[in-house]
């Protein structure tokens, strides 16, 4: 269970994203602190920004309390002075911080609190799942406004890109297992066969071809079995997927064909940094996802 969410702010409204899911989170797990953190570099605007933060957790905790019947819930500002990164890494360390929630833009685009650059850290050192929402996000997709949650969870078949189903389990327990969906997706990428098969063989190259993918699909159906196994057991509504193609691409076709509410993934896959790596996979559905990214590094 998620107790403690650190919320780092860069007083931006690009930033103000996170809002409306700090709002809902806190206002829908009573047990959840919520911390919104903005780190500042000029002691000049020390005072101006500590107020916005203060105000911003007034309000948020004002909301969440009404979506609770009045019940107080735990939000409070913070602010802190020197380099951003550094600052919220020790904070979520030093302070039991289990989520972290960011927003994927800040100031003006792609600057510094983008994903290129302070998101960007905390996603490759940080030991604590990173929840990124998307500026700009239609208000359709917001959590609250859905009788279902939709969560969909992207497998390279290793070891490591498990490490992210015991945190998928901890959101959706806290949102309540009979409204949760369990989407589990699993990419398989085509076999490759030599153009210069022999023609000699009793087998074409196309049936070879055929032959081939039905193995990667059974060893991956074999591999999504055992992962939805777990999730019935734990009395979650679960389903697979297993399409051939792109993983990114799959990954975000998936995500709109399911209304998904969530994708979640590992930064890294197979061999480290590789093909499910964050500047490949993980990059690009992170650029292409109209919805909310858990990431978790292994």
């Amino acid at each position: 269970m998620f107790k403690k969410m650190l919320v780092p702010l860069d007083v931006s409204e690009l930033s103000e994203v996170t809002f409306k899911y700090v709002r809902e989170l806190a206002g829908r797990f009573s047990a959840l602190e919520v911390v919104l953190l903005h780190v500042c570099s000029d002691k000049s605007t020390a005072g101006l920004h500590g107020a916005y933060v203060e105000n911003a957790a007034n309000k948020i905790r004002e909301d969440a309390r009404k979506m609770q019947g009045g019940t107080d819930v735990n939000v409070r500002g913070e602010l802190l002075k020197g380099n951003p990164t550094d600052e919220i890494l020790r904070y979520a360390t030093g302070n039991d911080v289990d989520l972290i929630l960011m927003a994927t833009h800040g100031r003006s685009g792609i600057s510094r609190w983008a994903m290129g650059s302070v998101a960007y850290k905390i996603l490759r050192l940080s030991d604590i799942p990173v929840l990124l929402v998307r500026a700009g996000i239609e208000n359709a997709i917001i959590l609250d406004q859905l009788p279902e949650r939709r969560l969909l969870i992207a497998l390279d078949g290793t070891r490591s890109a498990e490490s992210i189903l015991t945190h998928v389990e901890a959101l959706a327990a806290q949102w309540g297992k009979d409204a949760v969906q369990i989407i589990l997706l699993r990419v398989c990428e085509p076999a490759e066969v030599s153009s210069d098969y022999p023609s000699d063989k009793a087998e074409s190259w196309e049936m070879r071809v055929e032959q081939e993918n039905l193995k990667i699909k059974l060893e991956a159906g074999s591999y999504l079995a055992g992962i939805e196994k777990r999730f019935k057991e734990a009395g979650f509504k679960v389903c697979s997927e297993l399409p051939f193609g792109r993983p990114a691409q799959e990954i975000l076709r998936a995500s709109l064909d399911n209304r998904a509410n969530l994708i979640a993934m590992v930064l890294h896959g197979r061999s480290g940094i590789s093909r499910w790596a964050y500047g490949n996979t993980a990059e690009e559905v992170m650029l292409g996802a109209r919805i909310p990214i858990m990431l978790v590094r292994p």
